[in-house]
């Protein structure tokens, strides 16, 4: 999914609301169990970005990784 909004704010504005809306939105995704990237790209060309790798499942070929059992000794 790819969302994009457009200000009309001023590019100094911009860079002061830009880690708020970071923030908030980070705090949300991370309640949730997925993977994503936010990234904001102001018009003077400041970028703030976070990422979380959370809701990715290891490859097929990995095998699932358990605690041992007593059973293992």
């Amino acid at each position: 999914m790819n969302i994009r909004f457009t200000s009309t704010l001023t590019p100094e504005d911009e860079n002061a609301i830009a880690p708020a809306i970071l923030a908030a939105l980070t705090g949300i995704l991370d309640l949730l169990p997925l993977a994503y990237v936010i990234r904001i790209d102001t018009t003077d060309a400041h970028v703030y970005q976070r990422s979380s790798a959370k809701g990715l499942q290891p490859a097929e070929s990995d095998p699932p990784s358990r605690e041992p059992t007593t059973s293992d000794w």
